[in-house]
């Protein structure tokens, strides 16, 4: 008995000693924002529908991707989005569309919300370049008509803002910067109505 009490203090302690050695510290979280409200009052204008962005494996999860100059992506440890990178989009696109002041109404398709137009989009880029040092987003956009699902209007969205550095602060922040201006352009077109 008294052999089996040191083994379990031993076992207690190493394991103690190696729970504290593999957690590591946790990533920060970064958010995107909202293009701030235009301060006008609703119009009666269109319904639109926004998607959420499609995009390649890499682009569907939660972290911040790096580019390298020879276009391998990796992520960027430190730091991550506060939800998956399409479902941020959509959120942030759909608030921005709001804040506009210029839509009936703005929703998801899941809202089962009348509309005249949806808004489709892909992901085309949203990291950090590493060789040039610049955030990067690139977004591909879709007006489609509802019922006939005719396109009326395409076009890609692209900004790039310097990075002071390589790391999850500075690169969250250079592409918030980035996609500030991605929507500011999207929210103009789509209330332009092409």
């Amino acid at each position: 008995m008294r052999q089996t009490v040191p083994a379990l203090a031993l076992v207690a302690l190493l394991a103690a000693f190696l729970g504290g050695c593999g957690g590591g510290a946790a990533p920060l979280t970064f958010d995107l924002a909202a293009l701030p409200p235009a301060g006008r009052s609703v119009q009666a204008g269109r319904a639109i529908v926004v998607a959420e962005p499609v995009g390649i494996q890499p682009f569907e999860s939660d972290r911040i991707i790096v580019r390298e100059a020879g276009g391998s992506l990796s992520f960027l440890g430190g730091g991550q989005w506060a939800d998956r990178l399409p479902r941020l989009i959509q959120t942030r696109l759909i608030q921005s569309l709001e804040n506009s002041g210029r839509l009936r109404s703005v929703s998801r398709p899941n809202d089962k919300v009348a509309s005249d137009h949806q808004l489709i989009s892909e992901i085309r880029a949203f990291d950090i370049a590493a060789g040039s040092k610049e955030a990067v987003v690139d977004l591909s956009a879709k007006l489609i008509a509802e019922g006939t699902g005719r396109v009326v209007a395409a076009r890609i969205f692209t900004a790039r803002v310097p990075v002071a550095a390589v790391d999850a602060g500075s690169g969250a922040t250079a592409l918030d910067a980035a996609l500030a201006t991605v929507l500011a352009d999207m929210v103009r077109w789509v209330n332009s109505g092409r």
